[in-house]
C-alpha cells in the first residue's frame, strides 16, 4: 500500500511496471514514493573511494531509498525493536487490518487495508494493540500517537529543521533512540546525512573499517558523519545491505 493505494510492481529489465487497483492520471505519489527524479550517479560520485565502499556499490548497484510517510514509518520503526523483518511484517499487517481504513483492491485479491493514522491508535487501548503481537511496543506506539495526535511533536513541520533540531524533536517520542530517529530522517524526510547504525551497520563499520576492534558507538557515529560525505545515508544503505547479502 503506498499512500493508500494498492499497487503491484513488477521488474522489467530496467523498467519498473507499475499496477494499480484504480486508474490513476497523476503519478506523482508514486515518482514520489521511489524516488525517480534523485540523480543517483551524482550521488554514488560522492562516497568516498574505498575498497568496502566500492565493494558495496558493485554489490548492491541501483539500490534507492524510498520516500515513506512520516507517520507509518516512524511507527513500524517503533514496532521494530528487536524484531526480525517476518515478525514485523505480521505485527504491521495485523495492525492495519484490524485499525486502519479499507482500500480497493483488484479482483481476487486479499482485502487490503491503510496504515491507522495516529489519531486512531490514540482511541485504541494498550491491549488492543498488544494483541497485534507488538508485546512492551504497545506503550511506545501509544505514547507517540498521543504526541503526534495532540502536536506535541509535528511531523509535519520537521523538514523544515535542520537535521539536529529534527532528531532532538523525534528523541522527545516514546520507544525512538538515535538509530530510530535516524531511520525516520532518512526514510521519511530525506535527510541525506542522516545515518542510522543498528546491529548491521555496527557490525559492518568495525569489520571494514577498524580491522575488527570494538569501537564504541559514538566514535562510529563522528566517524560516519566526516567519512561518507554529504549522501551519507545513502552510503549506509549500501554498506547495511551488502554486509546482509554477504553475512560478513
Amino acid at each position: 500500500m503506498i499512500d493508500k493505494r494498492w499497487v503491484r510492481l513488477t521488474a522489467l529489465g530496467e523498467t519498473i511496471l507499475a499496477e494499480t487497483a484504480e486508474a490513476t492520471g497523476n503519478v506523482a505519489w508514486l515518482e514520489s514514493y521511489l524516488q525517480l527524479g534523485v540523480d543517483l550517479p551524482r550521488i554514488v560520485e560522492t562516497f568516498p573511494d574505498d575498497e568496502p565502499m566500492r565493494r558495496a556499490v558493485k554489490a548492491c548497484f541501483g539500490l534507492r531509498l524510498l520516500r515513506q510517510d512520516p507517520w507509518e514509518c516512524l511507527a513500524s520503526f517503533i514496532l521494530s525493536s528487536t524484531k526480525q523483518i517476518v515478525q514485523i511484517q505480521q505485527i504491521v499487517a495485523m495492525l492495519c487490518q484490524r485499525f486502519g481504513e479499507p482500500v480497493v483492491v483488484p479482483p481476487g485479491y486479499s482485502p487490503g487495508y491503510s496504515f491507522p493514522a495516529a489519531k486512531r491508535l490514540c482511541d485504541c487501548t494498550e491491549a488492543e494493540l498488544r494483541a497485534c503481537k507488538m508485546g512492551f511496543r504497545a506503550a511506545y506506539l501509544k505514547g507517540a500517537a498521543e504526541m503526534i495526535a495532540s502536536s506535541a511533536v509535528e511531523l509535519s513541520k520537521l523538514s523544515e529543521l535542520g537535521i539536529g533540531a529534527a532528531r532532538e524533536s523525534l528523541l522527545q517520542l516514546p520507544g525512538v533512540g538515535r538509530k530510530i530517529a535516524d531511520c525516520v530522517l532518512l526514510f521519511a524526510y530525506g535527510f541525506p546525512k542522516a545515518f542510522p547504525i543498528d546491529v548491521w551497520v555496527m557490525k559492518a563499520l568495525r569489520k571494514l573499517y577498524f580491522r575488527g576492534r570494538r569501537v564504541p558507538l559514538r566514535r562510529l557515529q563522528r566517524f560516519s558523519g566526516e567519512h561518507f560525505g554529504p549522501f551519507s545515508g545513502y552510503a549506509q544503505q549500501y554498506l547495511f545491505h551488502y554486509v546482509r547479502r554477504n553475512s560478513l
